[in-house]
């Protein structure tokens, strides 16, 4: 078991009450992390300590803020095996997948360091002869970064990287299913010397996370606000923005459709498809869901498919001995079983795949399926044949 910190103004410390929650190992149920339980008084300190280094990090140079950002690149590469071992602990993830994560956030700094210089106002015409008007970018404050668990690295860089970049100080509100994992991402600015109080984690218990991230937002430092997770949650935020007028982008649930024409080449388009279909066992915003299919071709490219899917089985990550890890928790896999099973009884066809236990569940591919769902978020996929484009 682990142990991580809320990280306010540069320093580890619990949280106030001294209340934590335990974050459980996926496929052996056992705690992974141990996660302080922050109060609305630790989130208060944690924006006020964004708020009280703003005025000097927003006054830095562009030079200033690439180099922090390119230590911080550094500085996260460094700690690779650390963010790994997390990610498999917490979520399941695989090894690939993980370090994939880490590859892209390292470049997701680099490329942030970029373009500190890059940051551009605008001349404005004006009517009186003589003047001039410019519309001049400013820093805007502390941004509330909220990031899921699914691709925790790379969304939780994504979030935190660019307001960085612009002079802009970072609360991460990190997800209950992955603190230490988010953590790590924080302790490795800090350890690329970034100033104390413009990054900070905190964690906080799942119950809690309405009362939490309703106190982040109403403070006045908190200016924008970056939420990536699902559309239900994502409602929830826009709501609560909208009430204390600040802006907020959201990233939200997505339904992917993947489209094979008469003249494809089979083999590419199967591979791409598996790909989009059950990386990360199908638990991305933007994995396809749906393959839709020309008729002329639609029996090949299945067969091709099917074949490629039974070889997708799912095992500990620890062992990296398959291609596919855990589902994120028990309810997610008995959700995941439900829709197939609900599927089959209403004249689907398992084409192929199946099987498993517990959150370890090999990937399935289905034909004929009738229904609408929503975004799944599991590792299956189904087939529609189609006559004309």
């Amino acid at each position: 078991m682990n142990e991580t910190h809320l990280l306010i103004n540069g320093a580890k410390s619990g949280a106030s009450t001294e209340a934590t929650f335990d974050c459980l190992n996926p496929v052996t149920g056992e705690v992974a992390t141990r996660a302080p339980a922050c109060t609305k008084e630790d989130a208060i300190r944690a924006v006020e300590a964004a708020g009280q280094a703003f005025p000097q990090w927003s006054a830095t140079t562009p030079r200033e803020r690439r180099n922090y950002l390119l230590a911080a690149a550094a500085a996260l590469d460094s700690r690779r095996q650390d963010l790994v071992d997390a990610m498999k602990a917490e979520i399941g993830a695989t090894e690939a997948w993980a370090n994939f994560n880490v590859t892209l956030a390292t470049e997701m700094f680099t490329e942030a360091a970029s373009l500190t210089t890059q940051i551009k106002g605008e001349i404005l015409p004006t009517n009186r002869p003589g003047s001039m008007s410019m519309a001049v970018c400013q820093a805007a404050g502390v941004v509330l970064a909220i990031a899921p668990w699914n691709a925790p690295i790379i969304l939780a860089v994504r979030a935190i990287a660019l307001p960085l970049a612009c002079g802009n100080t970072v609360v991460l509100k990190t997800s209950e299913l992955c603190p230490q994992t988010h953590g790590l991402i924080v302790e490795a600015l800090i350890d690329a010397g970034f100033p104390s109080g413009v990054v900070n984690a905190i964690s906080n218990q799942p119950d809690e996370a309405p009362e939490i991230v309703e106190t982040l937002i109403a403070q006045p430092a908190v200016r924008r606000v970056n939420f990536t997770g699902s559309t239900r949650v994502g409602r929830v935020i826009a709501e609560t923005c909208g009430r204390h007028l600040k802006r907020a982008l959201l990233e939200l649930g997505g339904k992917a459709p993947f489209i094979v024409l008469d003249d494809a080449d089979l083999d590419a388009a199967v591979a791409a498809a598996a790909f989009g279909g059950y990386m990360n066992q199908g638990q991305i915003c933007m994995s396809t869901e749906r393959i839709i299919v020309m008729e002329g071709i639609a029996d090949a490219f299945v067969e091709k498919f099917a074949a490629k899917v039974a070889t997708l089985t799912a095992g500990d990550p620890r062992m990296a001995a398959h291609p596919l890890g855990s589902l994120i928790n028990e309810g997610a896999a008995e959700r995941v079983i439900s829709l197939i099973e609900d599927a089959v009884m209403k004249g689907a066809e398992v084409v192929a795949g199946g099987g498993g236990s517990g959150t370890l569940l090999n990937a399935v591919a289905l034909d004929r399926v009738g229904l609408k769902w929503s975004h799944l978020f599991g590792q299956f996929c189904s087939f529609a044949k189609v006559y004309r484009v």
